[in-house]
């Protein structure tokens, strides 16, 4: 038996996630935004698990890191540590306000932040545990549109490969998972905001990008219950991966990026070694 803390289980992929956990007999405290479910506790199927709900706003820094506390008053130790809970906001850079953004990234960035450092001090006394942070191919290949949201799911991905590199010699593990487009209601009000009025001047880029994100609510690639028990695969696995990416069309983006980002390198190269000293006769 496992034992979870997971953020947002009230809808998506928490919430399958959360599902099959408890499926699997594990123990899981996860958490809600106050407000987004009936009487207080998520619609999830019983299972032979154990499930323990916590009240959450992530955008209180000191709520976020109690709730961690709690979780490992209740659950003892914690196995798995996934920071799902986020949303998205569409729209051009420019039109986005700095209250927007500033929320964007406390829920998005901060409070992953946050409840990762309160929860090390555990994780390094117990010598082991996995962190799991659901990033987003946004953040790997941005497109335009959710530039605010990309940087924040980037900084995320930062994050997650410095981490990893700190905390991999002390037992923990860290896994960073990007998702393509899953049929969650990701795209709706519930979980996507956008900024300000469309602007003409952005018609042929935001304009056209977020015209085919409405067109695609209900109609996504992904299914998130698979995409659960692909994460459910990986935390098995004695090699499990930094950076996981879930859905075709993740691979496919993520793939047209790195040959981008390659073909720009090498484009570049002379350049970018004309920068050093001279080699010493």
């Amino acid at each position: 038996m496992k034992t979870w803390f997971i953020t947002g289980i009230s809808r998506g992929l928490g919430r399958a996630l959360a599902a099959a956990a408890l499926a699997e007999g594990d123990h899981v405290v996860g958490t809600i935004r106050g407000g987004t479910v009936r009487n207080g506790t998520p619609d999830l199927p019983a299972g032979p698990g154990r499930l323990e709900v916590l009240t959450v706003d992530l955008t209180d820094g000191a709520a976020a890191e109690a709730a961690v506390g709690e979780a490992f008053a209740r659950l003892g130790r914690i196995d798995v540590l996934v920071n799902n809970a986020g949303y998205g906001l569409l729209g051009a850079i420019e039109n986005a306000s700095d209250a927007e953004a500033e929320r964007l990234f406390n829920v998005n960035l901060f409070a992953p932040f946050r409840i990762i450092r309160a929860a090390l001090p555990y994780l390094r006394a117990q010598g082991s545990g996995h962190i799991v942070n659901v990033t987003s191919i946004a953040g790997r290949a941005p497109g335009s549109g959710s530039g605010v949201y990309a940087a924040t799911k980037y900084a995320l991905e930062g994050l997650s490969a410095s981490l990893a590199q700190e905390v991999g010699p002390l037992g923990i593990k860290v896994t960073a998972v990007a998702p393509g487009a899953f049929r969650t209601d990701f795209l709706s009000t519930h979980s996507i905001r956008k900024s300000g009025s469309a602007d003409a001047a952005y018609a042929d880029s935001v304009g056209r990008m977020t015209a085919a994100f409405d067109a695609a609510d209900g109609r996504q690639l992904g299914d998130p219950d698979r995409a659960a028990r692909a994460i459910l695969a990986m935390l098995r696995s004695d090699d499990p991966p930094l950076h996981l990416l879930l859905g075709s069309d993740a691979l496919q983006r993520a793939r047209a990026k790195l040959a981008a980002v390659t073909a720009e390198i090498d484009a570049w190269e002379e350049l970018t070694r004309s920068t050093d000293f001279p080699p010493a006769d």
